[in-house]
């Protein structure tokens, strides 16, 4: 009569072997690698082979063992620093790893679970006490300051602020521009040609106002020579520019050139 042997199912070959070296109270740096290959053995040769992706990796540690076990019987290889070589020693730094990672896995698992069991409560603080503040105490902030060093304090921080105002453009007041228009212009310097055949120029700059007032009124002349209702001459150089009327001002009109 056969005998059917279910097997605990491990999640790969390190696992198997983690659990074969605490099994036999075995230390993990010092393995008896004869008798663990050979328990190993017998668990590979008792598992159910349909399944070749799952068994192809312990059939591969099974053959590390198995070179592992074989180079332990042979005189023990040296490094470049002439020290001997362990054939466990790979072997001994993946077990590690792997027992470290299955216990922090562990751990996360057991924290995932707890939390399952937490509940919180939803807040029932009242406004007013979530918005309350204690008062503020002046001597806490003050310290050992007295009124006078506060003071003394106050009037150098007011000094430095009247350091940046510049004392003279603070005292500007707004300037505002003041539109000068060609028609403007033209009806005063026609009221003075009416009045005067002969002057000077620097007469009617005199009477602009303002810079933009001279532009206009240059330009006015201008228009009036053009129109040959001017004549301006110079006799010295930088000398003073003397105008003359040749025409009627009345008889022009600003920006008809044809007159």
């Amino acid at each position: 009569m056969e005998i059917n042997v279910k097997l605990q199912a491990f999640e790969g070959p390190l696992d198997l072997l983690l659990h074969l070296i605490e099994k036999n109270k075995v230390n993990i740096y010092d393995i008896p690698i004869s008798m663990i290959t050979d328990q190993y053995l017998e668990y590979v040769d008792k598992m159910d082979k349909t399944d070749l992706d799952y068994t192809s990796e312990f059939l591969i540690m099974a053959a590390t063992l198995l070179d592992i076990k074989s180079r332990m019987l042979l005189p023990k290889e040296k490094n470049e620093v002439g020290e001997e070589e362990d054939p466990r020693a790979g072997l001994v730094e993946q077990l590690i790893e792997y027992k470290l990672f299955k216990q922090v896995a562990q751990k996360l698992k057991e924290q995932k679970t707890d939390a399952g069991r937490l509940f919180f409560k939803k807040s029932t603080v009242p406004k007013e006490v979530l918005n309350y503040r204690p008062p503020v105490d002046p001597s806490a902030i003050v310290g050992d300051t007295t009124l006078a060093q506060l003071n003394m304090i106050f009037q150098d921080v007011m000094q430095r602020q009247e350091s940046k105002v510049d004392p003279i453009r603070s005292k500007f007041g707004k300037i505002k521009r003041e539109p000068v228009s060609m028609s403007d212009r033209w009806e005063h310097v026609r009221s003075v040609l009416k009045k005067q055949k002969s002057l000077q120029f620097r007469e009617l700059l005199q009477t602009a106002g303002s810079k933009e007032g001279v532009v206009v009124t240059f330009l006015v002349v201008l228009e009036l020579m053009k129109n040959g209702f001017l004549h301006a001459e110079q006799v010295d150089t930088c000398g003073e520019i003397e105008l003359s009327v040749l025409k009627d001002p009345d008889e022009f009109t600003i920006g008809n050139e044809d007159e």
